[in-house]
């Protein structure tokens, strides 16, 4: 007797990228083939591409276009049927005064003041980095030793209806940079990455999409101090928003300083660059392996698994 061909369910997967990197910025190229070596089909939309609405899973990987957006990209992340990560750490992650949550939490943080509109804006002595509370790709950052010109550029932030960061400049930066990538909360690899606020009076050089300021990548093999910063800043993250850190099928945390004072600079949950491009071709497939495990796993909780739609 022949057995029946299983009514298996490919739920519907979206890579998002916006409307100036549609298909991302070429780093995250393999997971579509990652995804269909599990049997999982995924394609790449703009996240303002009405179509993401009937997807069954988003996956936020680009969409870096969101800082001039917020409101409707918010808007649409509770509107998406399930997004990883989660909408409701988006609209946590997306302003960086989480890093004032972390801080609370005794997660060792770069010192940060923030200054909503209309409030006076202290420059401290010494150099500063003057932002935004709200952006990505390094855009309206920028460092300065100059009071006056810091707090005409915090200023204009301000004008412009933005909380601004203050931050001490912190001269290790000088050394770059140390991205550690998790997934599904569990260490998987990092790299580095170099400094990329030029000296005070210079602007950042922006790809050609204008998204993101240009980097400059190497892989990394970070001490298990500076790890252990990325695993107390998800535990914070995690508490804070009655979630576990395996509720997150991604995180980058960027760690400034070495094993004898590293200090969490950001702590990237929304879209941030994994650095696939950093690991050779073997290393790469095992960790988007671990990926798309984590995508498997994600889609058993919301139900979507391959079984979880079979006629009775």
């Amino acid at each position: 007797m022949k057995l029946a061909r299983p009514d298996l369910f490919h739920p519907r997967i979206v890579l998002a990228g916006c409307p100036a990197l549609p298909e991302g910025d070429g780093d995250d190229a393999g997971l579509v083939r990652a995804l269909r070596g599990r049997g999982l089909y995924a394609r790449w939309m703009s996240w303002d591409d009405p179509a993401t609405l009937a997807a069954d899973l988003v996956i936020l990987r680009a969409t870096w276009d969101y800082t001039d957006r917020l409101e409707e990209f918010l808007a649409w992340t509770w509107k998406v049927p399930r997004l990883l990560n989660p909408p409701q750490v988006v609209a946590w992650n997306t302003d960086k005064r989480y890093l004032a949550d972390l801080a609370a939490a005794g997660v060792p943080t770069v010192p940060s003041a923030f200054f909503a509109p209309g409030e006076r804006v202290h420059i401290p002595r010494g150099e500063v980095v003057v932002k935004s509370a709200v952006g990505a790709g390094s855009v309206g950052a920028l460092r300065f030793s100059d009071a006056t010109a810091a707090s005409a550029h915090a200023a204009s932030l301000q004008a412009h209806g933005q909380t601004v960061v203050v931050q001490p400049y912190d001269p290790r930066v000088s050394d770059g940079e140390t991205a550690l990538v998790f997934l599904r909360g569990e260490q998987s690899h990092a790299f580095t990455k170099a400094p990329l606020l030029p000296p005070p009076g210079e602007s950042p050089v922006f790809d050609e999409s204008g998204t993101y300021a240009e980097e400059s990548l190497r892989p990394a093999e970070p001490d298990f101090e500076i790890w252990d910063v990325g695993y107390a800043a998800l535990a914070a993250a995690a508490g804070h928003l009655h979630i576990t850190p395996a509720d997150l099928l991604y995180a980058r945390v960027d760690v400034l300083g070495g094993a004898d004072a590293p200090r969490l600079l950001e702590l990237e949950l929304v879209e941030p660059s994994l650095g696939w491009r950093q690991l050779d071709d073997a290393e790469r497939r095992r960790r988007q392996r671990q990926f798309v495990l984590g995508v498997e796993s994600a889609l058993d909780g919301f139900g979507l698994g391959p079984l979880s739609h079979r006629r009775p």
